[in-house]
């Protein structure tokens, strides 16, 4: 059995979480534990396992993702850390992948997370099928062609699928608990990592599909925690993380985000914000950069007939 602890965070959604525990069973190295940091109040049902399964429960409200990660990472054994999200279904060598290479790489990995649309997991975990319908996100770069690829800019981390030694995450401090809510606590951490020399890199395998759920992006659903995060982050770094979220806000007409002022949320968002934020039915995920693209020329229509 592998030395990984692969940890998860949970909220809802059962189905997507049973699955991930199915996808751990497929694996060609087996875990040595799954945490999962339970953000609701009573404990899953979860399908038996060939290897332990911890339930960390964590009080749910506000949402805390920097502090129930730090929990489970906490009371985990394994020298190997896999942080997964609970929507995603590792493939078959997720875990042989991220061991081998951590075996001589000491900081974070990321590996490669695909998108299936809906339906895809109706009949099972079939990866054959799930390599055929999955697709790349397309606001996040591709894996390199082999092994690792060094990231110069701390920005590019993504809390979906990662991990590290456990000895390093603990000693770089783990997620800044005063996160909380969606959004900024994993830019926060790839910041504390770049600050301490602890290097970011991508690497080739360590895959993951993510299960098709209903999403908004930008998250006009997150508004609060959002503008309070990117606050905070300002306050400790000097400057805003989640730009294209505020640009975004703003142009929607939902935040006054004027640099060197506190941002203000002008106004809730209403039903047409949520269309035009939220995951068509036919999308396997929701695309920030396609929602701006319409504001900015929506906007540029009104300039235009204003003029």
């Amino acid at each position: 059995m592998t030395p990984a602890s692969v940890v998860t965070l949970a909220g809802g959604r059962p189905d997507h979480l049973r699955n991930l525990v199915h996808g751990l069973c497929c694996q060609t190295e087996l875990p040595a534990e799954l945490l999962v940091a339970v953000m609701q109040d009573a404990p899953y049902r979860l399908p038996e396992a060939p290897f332990p399964v911890r339930q960390v429960m964590v009080p749910a409200t506000p949402l805390p993702l920097a502090a129930a990660r730090n929990a489970a990472a906490r009371g985990a054994l394994g020298k190997t850390l896999i942080f997964l999200d609970m929507d995603c279904i590792p493939s078959p060598s997720l875990i042989a992948d991220y061991v081998r290479e951590l075996r001589g790489f000491d900081g974070l990995l990321m590996g490669e997370v695909m998108y299936l649309p809906g339906g895809a997991v109706a009949e099972g975990l079939r990866f054959e099928s799930f390599a055929a319908a999955a697709v790349r996100h397309s606001d996040r770069r591709g894996p390199p062609p082999a092994g690792i690829e060094r990231c110069a800019d701390y920005r590019c981390f993504w809390s979906l699928n990662f991990a590290m030694r456990r000895e390093t995450f603990l000693a770089a401090g783990g997620f800044d608990e005063r996160y909380t809510g969606y959004g900024g606590e994993d830019t926060d951490f790839g910041k504390a990592l770049d600050g301490q020399g602890i290097p970011i890199a991508w690497m080739k395998g360590g895959l993951a599909y993510h299960q098709y759920h209903t999403h908004h992006m930008p998250p006009v659903h997150h508004l609060d925690s959002v503008v309070r995060n990117a606050q905070l982050f300002e306050t400790k770094w000097g400057y805003r993380t989640m730009g294209h979220w505020l640009h975004a806000f703003r142009l929607m007409g939902l935040i006054d985000d004027t640099p060197g002022k506190p941002i203000r949320i002008l106004r809730r968002p209403g039903a047409e914000d949520f269309a035009l934020t939220g995951q068509r039915s036919h999308q396997p995920y929701a695309n920030t950069t396609s929602v701006i693209r319409i504001l900015e020329q929506r906007n540029l229509g009104i300039t235009r007939a204003a003029s």
